[in-house]
């Protein structure tokens, strides 16, 4: 008998928020909204959250926690959850990535690496 498929997608969108930035200071302000989808044959709850947020000078800093915005969402199997929430940069363009750690059902932890994605305010990269 096959182990069922445990997979995740997730799906990024991101925004500069210029009214909550103040460029003059080094303060750059970005808004992002994940969408998780359940495309596995197993429900999971969302455990845990490490990011790797990295700005233009190559500083890089890393958030681990529980969950995503005071939450750790059930999703079966089609099911999907969606969050907004935030970044602060010290410079214009940074990328963010990581990874989410799940349990099944079954009680198999798996991990959903967040794809790669650049923060930039808009205009500034061609």
């Amino acid at each position: 008998m096959s182990e069922p498929r445990r997979e995740i997608s997730i799906r990024v969108d991101n925004e500069f928020l210029i009214e909550e930035s103040e460029p003059d200071s080094g303060r750059y302000v970005f808004a992002y909204t994940i969408t998780l989808a359940n495309t596995g044959e197993v429900s999971a709850r969302l455990l845990t959250r490490h990011w790797v947020i990295t700005n233009a000078d190559g500083q890089v800093q890393e958030v681990h926690g529980e969950g995503v915005v005071g939450e750790q969402p059930y999703l079966p199997p089609g099911g999907s959850f969606r969050y907004t929430s935030g970044a602060v940069l010290e410079t214009p363009v940074g990328t963010m990535h990581g990874m989410y750690q799940w349990v099944g059902d079954d009680g198999v932890a798996f991990d959903a690496p967040i794809p790669l994605f650049r923060l930039a305010v808009p205009g500034l990269l061609h």
